[in-house]
């Protein structure tokens, strides 16, 4: 299998022709088409009631099929400009909508309210009968019905939001609260799962607190899905740390049972937080590096998940689609630095779309570490980034390890056409999951996706 991962990785290796050091790669190759087991949707109708009932789904079984999942952020359509139109269809499994926020009583709830049911996109009409929804809830569920492969999932919490997670998931009733009004959420929104997002319990009894959040909202789901989806299985998901202290602190065994899979967040290992250079989502370590500064790994967690009983199967591994930045410094992780720059959207995060950065002539690919990153020379700008060759290769990686798919932060970062990260790593996937999303809500209180959205 260790020849498998060699042969993949191998058109993406450093050209012999670099300087010593780090090196630069050759050319990308063609994106590849992703394979989709697709029927033809237009025979499935509009009516819920008709269609929902050929959407049944499992768990993700041995991977036959992978998923390539997607963030899209509410915030998402201001700033970055990207809207649910823009989103890769033909290439994701699944869209996790982020984030929904949480009362002091543990309601979940929306963050934005008009991004996420307010917003009127162009074919949307202002005189509806009736309380419809609009936003990007009306947006995805449109998306869901023309691409029946395409499941969504609401993510609650994140970074912001994530300090509210203790005090809810630490009493029953919080816990109750919780998953009661998440599924409210997913039934009047018509979206296929949780996803939660909880950065991070800090000890032994938050974890504890953790499972049991984690027990209640699987109950809930599967109350739902007897009730109202029947043989439909309502997914749950976590945003997994990737950091040792982190997930050494959770209780993954217990966990594991009540999961269909754990989003890996394989980034964010080195930035402005730290003082010196550093990779931001390499795979492997390197023993080599200045100070040790490829002080995590994506290799090391994934190892540690499995000895902790994660199926390979169940491990999504994630991907960035920005980049970390290091201001006057020298190429290579473990250099001083001064300052990150301003960035695409907040200092020193850069979009992958808008990488490499002007004057950035040369990108660098880490063969050891199996890390990219640009320098320009005259700035002494440094962007460690996934590319096009990093990404299958790590691609390859989850292939030969048997993991799950590919998870990716987030969707406005990506490019378009051939440069497209998402398509690149979808086209080496050999068969995305396609299995179906359910449709039918009828206790949703939203007219227009009680009744399914007939006619568009």
């Amino acid at each position: 299998m260790l020849s498998l991962l060699l042969l993949l990785a191998a058109p993406f290796l450093p050209s012999s022709t670099a300087a010593p050091g780090p090196r630069v790669p050759q050319a990308p190759s063609p994106d590849i088409v992703p394979r989709w087991n697709r029927r033809d949707v237009n025979s499935l109708g509009c009516n819920p009631s008709v269609n929902a009932g050929n959407a049944t789904n499992t768990t993700i079984g041995p991977p036959s099929t992978y998923r390539n999942a997607l963030y899209f952020t509410n915030w998402g359509i201001y700033g970055a400009n990207f809207q649910p139109t823009q989103l890769p269809v033909d290439n994701v499994t699944h869209v996790i909508y982020a984030f929904a926020d949480i009362a002091p009583d543990g309601e979940v709830r929306s963050s934005d309210s008009y991004a996420d049911l307010e917003k009127h996109y162009p074919a949307d009409s202002w005189n509806d009968p009736g309380s419809n929804a609009y936003g990007c809830v009306k947006q995805l569920y449109l998306l869901k019905k023309k691409n029946r492969q395409m499941k969504t999932l609401l993510s609650i919490g994140g970074w912001t939001y994530s300090p509210k997670f203790a005090p809810v998931a630490a009493t029953e009733a919080g816990r109750q609260r919780f998953c009661s009004s998440a599924i409210t959420l997913l039934k009047d929104w018509g979206f296929d799962g949780l996803d939660i997002d909880w950065e991070y319990p800090a000890n032994a009894a938050e974890a504890q607190h953790y499972v049991l959040l984690l027990q209640t909202c699987r109950t809930a789901l599967d109350a739902y899905a007897a009730e109202s989806a029947p043989g439909y299985r309502f997914l749950l998901t976590i945003a997994a740390p990737a950091g040792p202290h982190n997930y050494d602190t959770l209780d993954i065994a217990a966990m594991d049972p009540l999961l269909d899979a754990w989003h890996l967040m394989a980034y964010d290992y080195a930035g402005g937080w730290d003082a010196t250079t550093g990779h931001a989502s390499n795979l492997f370590p390197d023993p080599a590096s200045p100070g040790g500064s490829t002080k995590f790994s994506t290799d090391r967690a994934v190892a540690d998940y499995a000895a902790r009983g994660v199926a390979p199967h169940r491990l999504v591994l994630g991907m960035p689609l920005y980049g970390r930045a290091f201001e006057n410094t020298v190429p290579g992780p473990g250099q001083p630095y001064a300052g990150v720059g301003p960035g695409s959207v907040e200092p020193g995060v850069y979009l992958y779309r808008d990488l490499p950065r002007a004057g950035a002539a040369v990108v660098y690919y880490d063969a050891v570490a199996k890390a990219s990153y640009s320098f320009d020379a005259a700035s002494g700008e440094m962007v460690s980034y996934d590319t096009l060759d990093s990404a299958r290769v790590k691609t390859a990686y989850l292939l030969e390890k048997g993991l799950g798919g590919a998870v990716f932060w987030e969707a406005s970062g990506d490019k378009a056409g051939a440069d497209s990260l998402v398509a690149a790593v979808a086209g080496g996937l050999r068969t995305l999951d396609a299995t179906r999303n359910w449709l039918g809500f009828p206790a949703s209180r939203y007219d227009n996706i009680r009744e399914g959205m007939p006619g568009q």
